[in-house]
Formats: C-alpha cells, structure tokens, sequence
C-alpha cells in the first residue's frame, strides 16, 4: 500500500510539471502566432536593416519593436523580444536556406520529430529531391538515431511512398515533414542490447499489425463483391444511418469499403492513444474516400474522418505538420450541415433526434478553438471554446443514470447513447435502447435473408450453366430479380465470358456428344448451329437451348467464334494456386481478418461514443490559456 501510494504521487507531480510545460508551450505558441501577424501587418523584414547588421547580428531597432509590440499585447518585454529574435533566426536561416537552394539544388525540410526527441523537435534537413523517399527515410533514420524500417515520413498529409522520387510526390523546397515512430526508445536503450532486442521486436510487430490490417481489410473488401454464406464467412457491408445495406456501384464500392475499414481500425488505434499508427490509417482511409467523390457530400463518415485526422495531429503535438488544419475543420463542418441539413432537420426525421451526434460537434468547436488558439486569434479562440464547454454541460452524463440502466441489462455504451438521445431522462432512455434493439435485429434478419436468397439466385443460375461473374452481374442489374437477370443474360451474350477462377467451370468441350447435337435437332435447331453453340457452352444442353431460341435459332454475333480464336478461361492467381501451400495461406488470411474484425465495433453508432473525459480536460486547459492571456494583460 505504501508502494503504491509512492507511485501515485510520483503520477501526480508528473502530471502537474507536464501540464505546466504545456501551459508554456501553449502560451508561446500564441505569442508567436500574434506577433508574426503583427509582423505581417506591418510588413516587416526582420531579415532587413535595421533590424538585422550587415553580419547577420540583431539590431538595435529590434528592442524598439519588441518594447512596442509588448506595449500593445499587454505583456512582458523581455519575452516578446526574445520570440522576435527566434522569429527573425529563422527568416534569416530560410533565406539562407533559399539562396542555396537557387544556387546548388538542395533543398531544405523541415523535420518535426517524434516526443521523446523534444529538444529537438523540429529539425532541418538538406536533400536534392531527385532522391527517392526510400533514400530520404535512410538519411532521417542515420542523422537522427532512428531504426530505418521502424519509421514512417509524412508529408503533405501523405505517406511518403519509398519507392517513389521526391519531385514524382510533390515534395519541394522548404516542406514540413513529421517523422513518426513505430517504437518508442531512450538512449540508454540503443546502448543495451538486451533491450535494443525486444524494441525491435515490438517494432517488427507494429509494422506486421500495419501490414495485416491492409491484407484483412483487402479481404473483407473483395468477400463483399463475392456470394459467400453470410452463417459461415464474415464479410463488410455498407449500411445507412438506420442500419440497412445501401446499392453502391461496383466501381466505387472497394474503394469505400476500404476508407471505411481503414478508418476503423485507424479509431480503434485512437481509443488505445496509439496515435503514431492510427495516423497512417487514417491517411490511407482519406486516400481511399478520395475516389468516391461523389458520395463525400452524402455520408458524414468523411467529415468524421477529417475531425480524427486533425485530432491524430493535435494528440502528436504536430499540428504544424498540419498546414490545412483549418480547411479539414470548414470541410468536416460543411459535411455535416449537407447530411444533417440545417438545423440538423434531416438527422431529426431520420432519427428521431440529434442528441447522440452533438459529440460531433463538440469535438469540432474544440478544435476550432485550438487552431485559432494557435493562430493568435484569443477571441474566436473563446468563442469556440465556450460553445464546446456548453455543449459538454449538455451532453454531460449523470453516473447514477448510467448506473440504472446497467441494472436493466444494457451496456455502458448503450446507456451513454441512450441517454444523449433522450436528454437525459432514464425511463424515455430505456425504451429508445429496447426499440433500437428490436429494430437492429429485425433488420440483421432481413438482410441477411436477402443475402442468402441471393446466394441462392446465383447458384440457380450457375445450375444453368452460366459462371458465377455473370450471375453476379446479371443479378445486380437486375437489382436481385432472378427472371429478370435471366432476360439479362439472354440479352447480353458478352457477359457469359465473365469467367470464374475455378477452370472446371470455365472449360469447354471440343467435341459434344451425339445424343447432346440429336437432342437439339430433335427440338428444330440446325445441326451445325447446334454443335457449335454446344461448343460454345460445354456441353451443357439447357443452356444451348436457351440461348438458340431468344436468338431466333441462331448463335448471335457475340459467341461465334473459329477454332482458333475462341475465348479461354481466364484464372485469378490468388485461386488457381495449389492447394499445397493453401493451407498456410489461409491460417495468415484467418489471422488477418480476425484482427480487422476485432476492432470493427459490433455498434453502428459506436463513432458517437464518447465520455467526454479526455474533451473535458482539454476544454478546460485551452480556456485557462486563454483567461491567462487576458490576466497578463490586466496586470500589465
């Protein structure tokens, strides 16, 4: 007990200098953010006689300035001159930095390095950009201690690819770049072994973790475009806001299943504060939204998305890695008001409330709040954050009400979202869950049923002799009526050589049986028509048949084909594989899947679910920076 008592003031006096530092960081932060927009009023060279001599040295006009500007800020001199002075270092070392790029080609980047380098977080780099990124990684992982294969490079709000010139990927001179760690590592451990070891080994499993979560994700998208048993293989389907599956076209339905699923994974990474790897899936999910464009404006996943990948930034500490910040925040703002319409109307008929989405919003004041903080814009700071503060005084919960409704046998997470949506009230909170509860189950039924009955149309089909691609296709145009899919195919000779991966239901027989030709005959076909549309479609009789009579007794155009040019089979690498090393294959596959679908919440409205307790303190530290500005400037 006592040890324990040691540690949790050890905890507490940890807290109490780190939110200190913070108070400080967050203080200059501003000063620097009003004093460069003072500077820029002004138009003000500080890299210019007089406030910089011949040699590079400060001037003396510099202290007339800084007495000038602390005047009008209301606070200490000696500090406003001493940002002043970073200020005018760094124009002086980008000027620099600009005419040696004009005269040699080397550009400058400029590095924000992980936390546990602090002091010097932000770094410079010199490269040409012809490099590739593989090489630039290389350079950042030799100057700055860091094990190559175990960091990743953003830049631009992307991943930097490594295979990739710098040029090809936009990257220019003067670029902010942020260096993230799979690993986190002190000096003394790069000096034992032992230690280096299992580092190392941790590292090498975050990198697997990435590269399962592509592989699953990849597999859950491809099983959604297949007919699999919904009872026996887990797949991904794309629902509304009421929980049913949605039509999304074909071209358009990978992409959005994998923004999606890596969005997914990316939050469970944020719930877990693993913000080094939820970043890159958060990237990858915004990547992939970006070929859906027009469905953006439609889903509130994307603006969801973008308040994630700013809040990814901000828990970093690198939100000047961010120059969009502000961009992100207006277009998660206007993506909202398009779903939910103004006043969020929409979202009220659809759901009955808006409660639980208030979340959302909250999130979204805050961080407007901080960027303005930031920016050296105190009052819109306020502002923001006031309307975070009284929306966070609405949506607080009362424990004990949470605490009732788990006598009622309903989670946690149902009672929070249960009681956001009824404001408040218990008996009102119970009933919404139980009424959600049966309409949940209700619609899982149905969709599943529809999924099998589909599974059964394309089977019904494939029992015709036509390949499970055709069936498919046919089937969604024909949105799942199976006559009509029938009229399709019939219709669209083309699309019977969509073919399977498996070759025996691809194969074609070169010479058809007698009694196949004579049963044709007997049912008034030409005898050479009907052989060759017996070669045409395996032997199989039914589906001869069929096509001869839609077509008038004849093969159309599409399916006439020589000896030598007709259509072979064309198989998918990842099923013709043998089935030696297939056992393997599936046991990472499996693997790969069950760790997607362990972070896939089993609740549609899980994004919504917060307790507010990480937004409470933050909330609370913005405002005191903000108090404490306007307390400096009283007593000054």
């Amino acid at each position: 007990m006592k040890t324990n008592g040691g540690l949790c003031s050890i905890r507490v006096l940890g807290r109490s200098r780190l939110a200190r530092w913070w108070r400080r960081m967050a203080q200059k932060k501003y000063l620097q953010a009003k004093l460069t927009q003072f500077l820029r009023e002004d138009k003000i060279q500080l890299w210019k006689p007089p406030y910089t001599e011949e040699n590079k040295e400060v001037g003396l006009a510099l202290k007339d300035l800084a007495k000038k500007y602390s005047e009008r800020l209301e606070c200490c001199e000696n500090e406003v001159e001493n940002i002043i002075e970073e200020i005018r270092c760094k124009a002086i070392e980008r000027g620099t930095g600009n005419e040696h790029y004009r005269t040699t080609g080397i550009a400058t980047i400029e590095l924000f390095l992980p936390p546990r380098l602090r002091k010097d977080k932000k770094s410079l780099l010199e490269t040409r950009l012809h490099v590739t990124g593989r090489d630039l990684r290389h350079k950042i992982a030799e100057t700055f201690g860091f094990q190559e294969n175990y960091i990743k490079i953003v830049i631009n709000k992307k991943q930097l690819q490594l295979g990739k010139s710098l040029e090809e990927q936009g990257v220019t001179h003067n670029v902010k770049a942020m260096v993230l760690e799979l690993k986190q590592s002190e000096e003394d451990v790069r000096k034992n072994l032992q230690l280096e070891e299992e580092e190392q080994n941790e590292a090498e499993l975050k990198e697997k973790r990435i590269q399962r979560t592509k592989r699953g994700l990849e597999i859950l998208a491809e099983r959604a475009e297949m007919v699999v048993d919904p009872e026996t293989t887990p797949y991904l389907d794309i629902a509304n806001q009421t929980g049913r599956s949605i039509r999304i076209p074909p071209s358009e339905r990978k992409a959005l299943m994998l923004a999606m699923g890596y969005h997914e994974k990316g939050r469970a990474f944020l719930k877990r504060k693993e913000y080094g790897i939820a970043l890159p899936c958060l990237l990858d999910a915004d990547r992939y939204f970006c070929e859906c464009k027009e469905l953006l404006d439609t889903v509130d996943n994307y603006a969801v998305l973008q308040l994630d990948i700013v809040w990814c930034y901000f828990r970093l500490e690198q939100l000047e890695c961010l120059d969009d910040a502000e961009k992100k925040l207006n277009l998660a703002q206007k993506c909202f008001k398009n779903c939910y319409g103004e006043n969020h109307q929409r979202l009220v008929h659809i759901k009955g409330n808006c409660g639980k989405e208030k979340v959302l919003f909250l999130r979204l004041y805050l961080l407007q709040g901080i960027r303005h903080y930031h920016s050296g814009n105190g009052e819109e700071a306020r502002e923001y954050l006031n309307k975070a503060r009284q929306l966070f005084k609405e949506l607080y919960i009362d424990p004990s009400k949470v605490h009732n409704l788990l006598q009622l046998g309903f989670t946690a997470q149902e009672a929070r979202l249960g009681l956001r949506a009824c404001d408040g009230n218990v008996d009102h909170a119970a009933t919404h869950i139980s009424n959600r509860r049966e309409e949940l189950a209700q619609i899982r039924k149905e969709e599943k049923e529809k999924r099998r009955r589909r599974l059964e149309n394309v089977n019904t089909l494939r029992g015709m002799g036509y390949s499970t691609q055709a069936a498919k296709q046919a089937l969604h145009q024909a949105r799942g009526n199976l006559d009509d899919a029938l009229k399709v195919l019939l219709s669209n000779p083309h699309m019977w050589w969509l073919q399977d991966s498996d070759p025996e239901n691809n194969s074609r027989q070169a010479s058809p049986s007698q009694e196949s030709i004579d049963q044709l005959v007997y049912m008034g076909f030409d005898t050479v028509v009907a052989e060759a549309a017996l070669r045409v479609f395996g032997g199989n009789v039914q589906l001869a048949a069929q096509t001869l009579a839609h077509h008038g007794g004849s093969l159309p155009p599409d399916l006439q084909f020589s000896e030598d040019s007709s259509p072979t089979p064309s198989t998918s690498p990842s099923d013709s594989a043998g089935t030696s090393s297939a056992s393997t294959d599936e046991d990472m596959e499996t693997e790969a899947v069950n760790e997607i679908l362990e972070d896939i919440p089993e609740h549609e409205e899980d994004y919504l679910d917060s307790t507010l307790e990480d937004e409470e303190v933050i909330i609370a530290e913005y405002l005191s920076y903000v108090e404490s500005i306007s307390s400096a400037a009283k007593n000054n």
